[in-house]
């Protein structure tokens, strides 16, 4: 999504040098683990079913999830309602390296959307949910993401 710019801009476009990207993580190798994650915008339909702030424990398992962009773009992104989600601490700050934020991606982003939110990207893998997965880990891991994404684009 954000190599198409899809993400962050709602469209395919050609992408410049200073467009937001991922890259490979600060530790040099593919991560496999639980993070938390806290809803930072709830610009996105995909979200619609938690609120701002909510903190869920996520799977995380990738080796080029780094989020990067110019100090620019992030304050667009802030300012437009796009930083989705982030990973956070144990106190639900955000987190700006390990173990919190696994791939050292840029103020803990961990999510972005779209400037109309209906396209939703993250890190983390929301689908690795159920009765029977994660269970001695604290916290909600179920996101509803696509219970909400699945209600919206069904109207």
């Amino acid at each position: 999504l954000i190599k198409l710019g899809l993400l962050p801009y709602g469209e395919i476009r050609d992408l410049e040098p200073e467009d937001p990207t991922l890259t490979y993580n600060t530790i040099g190798r593919h991560i496999s683990g639980y993070v938390s994650t806290r809803v930072s915008s709830v610009l996105s339909p995909w979200l619609s079913e938690t609120s701002l702030g909510d903190v869920h424990r996520i799977a995380v398992s990738h080796g080029e999830g780094r989020f990067v962009a110019t100090d620019e773009a992030m304050e667009r992104l802030i300012a437009a309602g796009q930083v989705a989600t982030q990973y956070v601490d144990a106190l639900g700050m955000a987190a700006s390296r390990p173990p919190y934020n696994p791939n050292g991606s840029l103020m803990a982003v961990e999510g972005i959307s779209s400037p109309d939110g209906r396209i939703l990207g993250k890190m983390g893998h929301s689908e690795r949910v159920g009765d029977h997965v994660a269970v001695n880990l604290p916290g909600p891991g179920d996101q509803g993401i696509f219970r909400a994404g699945v209600r919206y684009f069904s109207l």
